[in-house]
């Protein structure tokens, strides 16, 4: 096997590794768990479960991030089966803290999890001073043992409490949320670019709340990644994934890529360039009741530097100047 050929399957593996880790946590390790619950070995799981208590609201305060997770050799071969990048148009000063508006979502948020939770593509270097965290399903962070691989690099609820409480204590923090969530994954088609935004606004009023900058950011290739098969809302496959996101709090998508060839069809997914663009901050004032009139007014010039950062880049990172942002 050569050099290149050898390479191109270690990135594969790291790849695939990632997704999978979260169902080897979910549903081996878990099992695993409650089994030990009834052999000679039930301290181990007990004590655990006693810690586990004591240590129920770390999550919401702060997490538990390590250097050494974020910094696994791993993750650059992640990053270089891309491969991933991530560009900055202005400096984020760390005397401040920031919202962070992550688009799209895609359907597994590469270039959001390669760039703000490991150091892969090198982002303390990029902005020192600056802590990032990347907010998700607050579900999550109730399963033992995946809880404490997500903070271990720098994940956290997407809840109002967690969010608070990193916008209060400290400066230099950056909290990302994915503002079209889990249900604009079903928008994730090849050349597309849409986004749920036009409604989604309590990340406004949060940063409104607290005083602190709004940061728009915009990955390019993030939809190209595969190809998903789109359902109508009412046929059948349509109603089960509607099901199925009010039952486990994601969509049950339907989609493909290449396979461990380059020319095979399979579930890894394809070889394109993702780059991460993060935008000028927007100060926002510090009011602690703000309106509703006052919220759009932001909303709205979010969303129009959002606009612009897309227009400005979207040439040079492979979408035809045709191409525009739908806002839904």
């Amino acid at each position: 096997m050569s050099c290149s050929k050898e390479t191109d399957y270690i990135q594969s593996l790291c790849c695939v590794q990632w997704p999978l880790s979260y169902l080897f946590i979910f549903w081996i390790l878990q099992p695993l768990f409650i089994y030990l619950l009834f052999t000679s070995l039930w301290p181990l799981p007990t004590l655990y479960l006693a810690w586990l208590f004591l240590d129920w609201k770390t999550p919401e305060q702060g997490g538990r991030r390590s250097s050494w997770v974020r910094n696994w050799y791993v993750w650059t071969h992640l990053r270089d089966y891309f491969p991933v990048t991530i560009l900055k148009t202005k400096d984020l000063p760390p005397e401040h803290n920031y919202l962070m508006g992550v688009h799209p979502h895609g359907l597994l948020t590469f270039g959001a999890f390669c760039n703000f939770c490991t150091e892969a593509t090198g982002f303390s270097k990029i902005f020192p001073g600056i802590t990032s965290y990347l907010a998700t399903l607050s579900w999550f962070f109730k399963v033992p043992i995946l809880r404490d691989y997500l903070m271990a690099k720098g994940v956290c609820p997407v809840s109002q409490q967690a969010i608070d409480y990193l916008l209060n204590h400290g400066t230099g923090n950056l909290v990302g949320i994915v503002v079209g969530g889990v249900k604009e994954a079903l928008h994730s088609v090849p050349n597309t670019t849409t986004l749920l935004l036009q409604k989604h606004k309590g990340f406004v009023r949060t940063a409104l709340q607290h005083g602190v900058h709004l940061v728009p950011t915009f990955t390019f290739g993030e939809t190209e990644l595969f190809t998903q098969v789109v359902f109508c809302q009412s046929s059948t496959m349509g109603r089960f994934q509607h099901v199925f996101r009010q039952i486990f709090g994601f969509y049950f998508c339907v989609f493909y890529g290449q396979g461990f060839h380059q020319d095979s069809t399979g579930l890894l997914p394809y070889h394109r360039p993702i780059v991460t663009i993060v935008g000028e901050p927007l100060p926002l004032p510090h009011i602690e009741k703000p309106t509703q009139e006052i919220v759009d007014k932001y909303h709205a010039l979010y969303m129009d530097a959002l606009q612009k950062l897309f227009e400005q880049h979207k040439t040079q990172y492979g979408c035809p100047d045709t191409q525009k942002l739908l806002f839904l």
